[in-house]
């Protein structure tokens, strides 16, 4: 039983492998300022997340290649209460986004990517484009600053054109399961395919940690120096 499941696991991952290469094909993905990842060693990724966080595997694919590293993303708590996804999501590098397992994984060395906005982001609506969602998130501060780390800013330019909102869409909305207070828009794209815009990611100079004992006032000072660097790189993956 127990080798049955690895085979299916490995069998998934290589698909989903494949298809995040053909996902960065399609969109014509591009990343720019990749010396500033890290080949070995912890490192934290903070950045933007685009609609129905689409962009993730093509993003995904782009960071392998340049570092020959598997990131581990911290996703959205609500999907871990769909049980086919709370089931897959781990066997593609997706893991419940507690403070617990993030800290586990900076421990291990692992290069982990971070979306602050999480579902706020991914959910947004059409007026949210591009637009940091972060409200006063400061979870990821505390992380860095509890484990450490440095933490390395990106932006995903491309990754809120994807899909294009249709009339109505504030109607047309689902919850992720019973009871979430996230509501996920019904976008539109190509058809059944996501409209083909290049998706381009901007990497920037990491930005050191607070210290572990900082407090509050200084955990947020970074969390703001942090989103602004993300917003000059948006600036950057725009005309890169």
């Amino acid at each position: 039983m127990e080798a049955s499941l690895a085979s299916l696991r490995r069998a998934v991952f290589r698909f989903a492998e494949r298809g995040a290469a053909l996902s960065a094909l399609y969109h014509r993905a591009k990343l720019v300022g990749a010396e500033h990842l890290p080949l070995d060693g912890p490192m934290l990724l903070v950045g933007n997340h685009g609609v129905w966080g689409y962009e993730t595997p093509a993003f995904f694919h782009l960071l392998h290649e340049a570092t020959g590293r598997y990131p581990l993303g911290l996703a959205e708590r609500g999907f871990f209460r769909i049980p086919v996804v709370r089931t897959v999501l781990p066997w593609l590098g997706g893991v419940e986004g507690t403070r617990e397992n993030a800290l586990a994984a900076l421990e291990a060395g692992e290069l982990v990517v971070c979306y602050p906005g999480g579902a706020r982001e991914t959910f947004k609506r059409s007026q949210g484009r591009y637009r940091l969602r972060w409200e006063q998130a400061l979870g990821f501060a505390r992380l860095a600053a509890r484990a450490g780390v440095p933490v390395v800013p990106f932006a995903g330019f491309g990754v809120d054109d994807t899909f294009f909102w249709p009339p109505g869409e504030e109607r047309l909305c689902l919850r992720l399961a019973p009871g979430d207070k996230y509501r996920m828009p019904l976008v539109m794209g190509l058809g059944p395919l996501p409209l083909p815009v290049q998706l381009t990611f901007a990497v920037g100079a990491p930005h050191e940690p607070p210290p572990a004992d900082a407090p509050e006032h200084r955990l947020r000072a970074f969390r703001d120096h942090v989103a602004a660097s993300v917003r000059r790189l948006l600036v950057r993956a725009c005309h890169a």
